[in-house]
């Protein structure tokens, strides 16, 4: 998403995210080769400029392809059973990306962790996992405006025996907690009190669901898109309804954008212009809803508001 959240890395992002299906870790597995063929087909277009403003969209348009840096994770960006790149930030790539003159797509696979990094060494030309806009993020990359916002949930066992609700609950109660990698959820939990060391990282969704599951912790911590989806074939688990972490003594709600490296202010204007009108004419929710995303998680938020200023 994701989600310190998500922290550069960070799913979601999902920090947090961000599902059923293949995960992370076995998308990587997957398709490594084709991260790293993809990488070395077009590091021509990633070369650095000096132009004001960055001249990227033109040498995309040139090459007719954009490099996407994904993270394997279900529902934000992944590699499908029969090996094509979806996920919502692909999607809605696909289209913004036709917009603006470039034709095609090309996935990059790396760990969430390594998607700044990775974008701002030119491994690929976009981030597009879901990535959480937070104010430590937003002084490595620029952001366009958020294509979702997303409130955080709990997979807790069937019947939420310990009534977890939010971080408060997990702490007072001294809940076992489990939440991501990188997640913006560990963030959240160490703010409402909850000791950093005590907390079991895991790599995903799916093994924060086999954790509680099997008994090994009380409660995951994910976003609510990703929690609700995971827990569906699980008789064991329940998804928890939604709800805001306290940020900073405030309710917070996150959004998720596309990153570009920070001298592209003209590719990032560009789409966030497209962005907008599919905003406008409600296209956006038509690409996003097949993965799970509901009305109540299109947002106008935007990348100032999100990275404070």
């Amino acid at each position: 998403m994701a989600p310190p959240q998500r922290s550069p890395h960070t799913s979601p992002e999902h920090i947090s995210r961000l599902g059923s299906g293949p995960t992370r870790r076995s998308l990587l597995a997957g398709v490594a080769a084709l991260g790293a063929l993809g990488a070395a087909g077009c590091s021509r277009v990633a070369t650095a400029s000096d132009v004001e403003g960055g001249d990227l969209l033109d040498r995309l348009r040139a090459a007719g392809v954009v490099r996407l840096g994904i993270a394997g994770e279900i529902p934000f960006g992944f590699i499908d059973k029969d090996g094509e790149l979806t996920g919502e930030a692909p999607e809605l790539a696909k289209v913004i990306f036709k917009r603006l003159g470039v034709d095609r797509v090309q996935p990059v696979p790396t760990e969430f962790g390594s998607l700044i990094p990775g974008l701002n060494s030119q491994q690929f030309d976009v981030v597009a996992a879901g990535m959480y806009v937070n104010p430590e993020r937003c002084e490595q990359v620029l952001f366009s405006d958020p294509d979702y916002q997303m409130l955080d949930a709990f997979i807790v066992r069937k019947g939420n025996p310990k009534g977890l609700r939010s971080y408060k609950d997990v702490v007072e109660k001294k809940a076992s907690f489990a939440t991501g990698t990188g997640y913006a959820e560990i963030q959240y939990a160490v703010e409402a009190g909850y000791e950093e060391s005590d907390i079991l990282i895991v790599p995903d969704q799916v093994a924060g669901l086999n954790a509680v599951e099997a008994g090994r912790v009380d409660v995951f911590a994910g976003t609510a898109l990703t929690v609700r989806e995971v827990v569906k074939k699980s008789a064991k688990t329940e998804a928890t309804e939604p709800f805001k972490p306290i940020v900073g003594g405030k309710p917070h709600v996150d959004g998720g954008a596309f990153a570009f490296r920070p001298t592209e202010t003209k590719l990032r204007d560009a789409f966030n212009v497209e962005l907008r009108k599919l905003k406008k004419s409600g296209e956006l929710f038509r690409i996003l809803r097949p993965f799970g995303f509901t009305e109540a998680e299109m947002t106008d938020l935007t990348a100032k508001e999100l990275c404070g200023g």
